[in-house]
């Protein structure tokens, strides 16, 4: 079963050259699409990352949960030397429609959500983000948030949310400096804040924070900081994700706090 907007997304597919790489985006149309994103994803977080997948993931290589059907499938291709395109990006978007029918975000189980309650009829929820290895310049997201750009105007949605994740391979220390270096400039104002239903226990970070003038500190992962300079809000500290063994900073972007170099790239002329 695929999502009701797999078929009808309008403007779907877009051009674009980033180093030195041409790209296309495009929305799944199909079982196999949303399949080949999902075989992306079981490479990159189970085997790149070591996420904890179950059983039929590690049977059949694909990351595929319960919410997959209800979520329109953003995908970004890059010519290949075979002639065949390859997929080397993608997103997983989850509108109002589709999160009642699915009895609610993927982000739900992670936080308690009420003070985003009034937010949710004009909301959408990211997840998934994975972009293949050998494209990590840049260009691949900023193909998927011009993309995603396009369709919260077309469907008048004003709000994402999602979860960006730091790895915990080497400890909860990392995401420590990277919470306590963060927080005091990016998190939302209070009537925004959100409860981890399973908190990471943050203890003493090993590494430094961040330098006094610097923005972000050592080791934060390149998405988070696009976020945030983006104008995203981190809306609490982080939950700890067992399965995919990271720590998930819950985030939110208004387009109305959409960072004015943004704009245009992403809403074009609206």
């Amino acid at each position: 079963m695929l999502s009701q907007y797999s078929h009808t997304v309008p403007d779907c597919t877009a051009g674009y050259a980033r180093g030195g790489a041409a790209l296309t985006v495009t929305w799944a149309g199909c079982e196999d699409e949303v399949r080949a994103a999902q075989r992306l994803r079981y490479r990159i977080f189970g085997g790149e990352l070591g996420a904890r997948l179950p059983g039929p993931a590690r049977e059949s290589g694909l990351d595929a949960d319960r919410f997959d059907p209800f979520c329109d499938h953003l995908l970004v291709h890059a010519a290949s030397a075979t002639g065949q395109p390859l997929l080397v990006g993608t997103y997983r978007v989850l509108a109002p429609d589709g999160a009642r029918r699915a009895g609610g975000f993927y982000s739900d189980a992670e936080f308690d959500l009420a003070p985003l309650r009034a937010l949710r009829p004009r909301a959408l929820e990211l997840g998934r983000s994975c972009v293949h290895p050998d494209y990590r310049n840049g260009g691949v997201i900023l193909a998927l948030w011009s993309a995603l750009g396009r369709y919260m105007l077309q469907r008048r949605l004003e709000t994402m949310i999602g979860c960006a994740s730091i790895s915990l391979a080497g400890g909860p220390e990392a995401a420590t400096a990277i919470w306590e270096s963060l927080h005091p400039r990016y998190l939302a104002a209070p009537c925004w804040q959100v409860r981890a239903r399973h908190p990471l226990e943050l203890g003493s970070p090993r590494v430094p924070t961040a330098e006094p003038t610097a923005r972000f500190a050592p080791d934060t992962p390149p998405l988070i900081k696009g976020y945030l300079r983006c104008g995203a809000m981190l809306l609490g500290p982080p939950a700890l994700d067992r399965a995919f063994n990271t720590a998930d900073l819950p985030i939110m972007l208004r387009l109305d706090d959409l960072a004015p170099r943004y704009r245009k790239h992403f809403l074009g002329q609206h």
